[in-house]
């Protein structure tokens, strides 16, 4: 670990928002949860069973309910605005978030879970194919926890950068033994998008059934940024036009017939539609030789869960104590339509649709299994399970060309003759067996967390005429691998407040359907892909230590890592000419990468210190990192920029109102791979947000952000983007913005 990281971390780190733990059904027990300190918080992704934040030896951040109500948490980058060291982009176009990244890792290399079940994958090839992960609604869940590093040792693959894991709300988050039945309603309005949105959740129990439905529905326009060119062709710098639309479903019905036992039903269902009126795409293309006079984007996204879980506490058995089995099938599908009107070169007046479908189906069974075992030397609380997943993944190009004037139709739009696959359809077989010992010592003075988990992974592409017309004499591969990822961590109480952590992790990432198999030629333009089953696992070794400390008024955490990876994929990666003359890429293990960093996160409590601040909080959290590719020497430019939040917040005594104001901060990406591309200047944000519960059941939530109006640009949405760019301010994040929700409840 380099000094310099540190010391930048220290004179970044300062706090951020107050956002206390509370719960929408009960405004006494919220209040009660607003002295809490981060470091009491209970997490769960560290260990996959119950622990407080300061006994696990990880980083692990937790964003409960009531901090997505006070920082107004409308979408991901709403939720992640305020954690440094995880970023979420904004596209720019017509796709809505781009990448979800942990300490510089994204895609598919991050784990999203939703009530223990993975969250879909991300897929994009070329301009008008972009399948994104953005499948959660926040307005349904109750918290999010985020785990840095490598997570592999307990999720297995694609938990390489970490694990982002949502919980949906539960009846018992609304019920009690007094309050039988809730009904809730939430209105909000977000001008930075134009944005109107609509919650209704019923809820209802008695001594042994409950249940819970929450519907959702939001509509909108285009993400405003601080662009002023509204003019049609590739200098128009403001937003397309676009109109949003979306839904969500959860549902649950639980059946709990002693304090031991829960049979829990769940279906989970959303989607989103987009329509845009590509402007920007409008004019002469220089490429292509031909002018586009329209443009219109069609996108739609879906998916729907059902899962069935079974809880047994307190079971005095030989294997277990606790248990959980979760069986689950979850369906994911992007479909996004393109209609182009151009003129070609010739004066030829055509006519262009392209549709592009990405679908997944998952069907799963995970055990989870606790034991607790008190010896002479210390305690056991021992944790293993099993997990078993089948995925299809299914992705199709088509397209069709008509010349107005004739009426002649060609599925030819170069360079690809359509329909297209660009993999074959692809099943995934894993199977994992995860064994994990929590060791306390010393009368908990000293814990020892060693864990390992076996996963076998099974990849069998199912190859269709469509495919193989596409890649004539390609011969698809299987891929069969078996992969053990060990983990180790320690945590140590030295007294008077403070502990001392540590650990070791390691991770993998299976070689994906995509890349094993990714394949097309095109005789006309003289390329083709190649798969490629020799592909090696890509591999991390983290270390990660850290110090702690939890006081009266002051709790803090501090930690440094580093990460370094092996054989990291490059897809399509050029190889040479073949004897036909033809230019060939196949993905490749080939590149070996270093990230590194100091993270903090800090809390003060006011009226610990002294009675006349009570209701006073001061809360915050920086992140400094870097990265190099250990090959070429480079930078690796997906780690963000130094990053920081500051805030301070008042709740009133009685907790029916408060106000927090809250900087975000952003240093300039100083190190760079290639020196053309756009660096955005750093930047210092305010946003200020009040709540204020006026009567019993009523509450309000407002918020103004970017305070002041800034023009700035965010790191994470210019990937690419050269410095000498026409448009840059098609990036700009928006100015100053006001949101608001009203909740009610009965």
């Amino acid at each position: 670990m380099r000094p310099n990281l540190l010391s930048s971390a220290l004179s970044l780190c300062l706090l951020a928002p107050s956002a206390p733990a509370l719960a929408d059904a009960s405004d006494e027990a919220s209040a009660a949860e607003a002295d809490a300190h981060l470091l009491d918080t209970v997490v769960v992704v560290a260990t996959r069973s119950a622990r407080s934040a300061d006994e696990v030896p990880n980083t692990v951040d937790r964003i409960d309910r009531e901090a997505m109500d006070r920082q107004l948490a409308h979408d991901l980058p709403d939720l992640f605005r305020y954690t440094p060291g995880v970023s979420v982009g904004r596209n720019s176009g017509r796709f809505g978030i781009g990448d979800i990244r942990i300490r510089g890792l994204g895609g598919n290399r991050v784990t999203l879970r939703t009530d223990g079940v993975p969250v879909g994958d991300a897929f994009a090839i070329g301009s008008f194919a972009d399948a994104n992960r953005d499948f959660v609604d926040p307005d349904m869940l109750k918290a999010v926890e985020v785990l840095r590093g490598p997570g592999s040792a307990l999720y297995g693959s694609d938990a390489l950068g970490g694990v982002i894991a949502f919980a949906t709300r539960d009846p018992e988050d609304f019920l009690d033994a007094e309050r039988r039945r809730h009904v809730g309603l939430r209105l909000g309005y977000d001008s930075a998008w134009n944005g109107l949105s609509a919650h209704t959740t019923w809820a209802a129990g008695g001594e042994r059934w409950s249940g819970l439905v929450a519907i959702g529905r939001r509509q909108g326009q285009a993400q405003e940024n601080q662009g002023t060119d509204r003019s049609d062709g590739a200098l128009r710098t403001a937003p397309n036009p676009e109109e949003r639309e979306g839904g969500s479903l959860l549902a649950k019905l639980v059946y709990a017939p002693d304090g031991r036992r829960r049979l829990r039903l769940t279906v989970d269902a959303g989607g989103d539609r987009s329509r845009t009126d590509a402007r920007s795409a409008r004019g002469f293309q220089s490429l292509t030789r031909a002018t586009v006079t329209d443009l219109q984007g069609d996108d739609r996204r879906r998916r729907t869960r059902a899962s069935v879980q079974y809880e047994m506490d307190a079971l005095d058995g030989v294997l277990a104590d606790r248990l959980s089995v979760q069986a689950y099938r979850q369906d994911s599908r992007t479909e996004q339509r393109t209609d182009e009107h151009r003129i070609a070169s010739g004066g030829v007046a055509q006519r262009r649709e392209r549709r592009f479908l990405f679908e997944q189906s998952a069907t799963g069974l995970e055990a989870n299994l606790e034991r607790d075992i008190d010896t002479a030397h210390g305690l056991h609380r021992l944790a293993w399970g099993v997990e078993l997943r089948r995925t299809e993944t299914r992705q199709r190009r088509d397209g069709l060309a008509t010349t107005l004037a004739t009426g002649a139709q060609t599925p030819f739009i170069p360079p690809d003759a359509f329909p297209v696959r660009d993999f074959p359809n692809s099943r995934t077989t894993t199977a994992a067996l995860y064994l994990q010992d929590d060791l306390v010592l010393a009368e908990g003075a000293l814990r020892l967390v060693p864990a390992v988990r076996i996963d076998h992974y099974r990849l069998r592409p199912q190859p269709d005429a469509i495919f193989l017309g596409d890649n004539p004499g390609i011969e698809v591969a299987d891929l069969t691998l078996t992969r053990a990822t060990p983990k180790f961590g320690a945590v140590w109480r030295v007294g008077g407040g403070w502990s001392l952590w540590g650990g070791y992790a390691r991770g993998f990432r299976a070689p994906p359907y995509n890349d094993v198999n990714i394949g097309f030629t095109n005789l006309s333009f003289g390329y083709t892909a190649l798969p490629n089953p020799a592909l090696r696992p890509e591999t991390s070794d983290g270390i990660e230590l850290g110090l702690r400390y939890g006081g009266p008024a002051l709790s803090l955490a501090l930690s440094g890592y580093r990460n370094r990876y092996r054989d990291f994929i490059e897809s399509l990666r050029f190889i040479g000419v073949n004897e036909q003359g033809l230019s060939v890429f196949q993905s490749q293990n080939v590149d070996r990468a270093r990230i590194e960093g100091v993270e903090l996160k800090a809390d003060l409590d006011g009226g610990a210190l002294r009675p006349g601040l009570r209701g006073w909080r001061l809360r915050g959290a920086a992140a400094v990192s870097r990265g190099e590719d250990l090959g070429s020497g480079a930078p690796l430019e997906t780690v963000d920029p130094a990053r920081a939040t500051l805030g301070v917040g008042y709740t009133a005594e009685d907790a029916h109102w408060g106000v927090d104001l809250t900087g975000r901060f952003t240093r300039q990406q100083r190190r760079m791979a290639d020196p053309g591309r756009y660096r955005p200047a750093g930047y210092g944000v305010f946003d200020l947000a009040v709540h204020w519960r006026f009567a019993p059941g009523a509450r309000v939530h407002a918020g103004i952000d970017n305070l002041f109006d800034r023009r700035y640009t965010d790191w994470a949405d210019v990937p690419g983007v050269s410095a000498t760019s026409l448009v840059l301010d098609r990036y700009t994040r928006a100015g100053r913005t006001l949101a608001v929700d009203l909740a009610l409840s009965w």
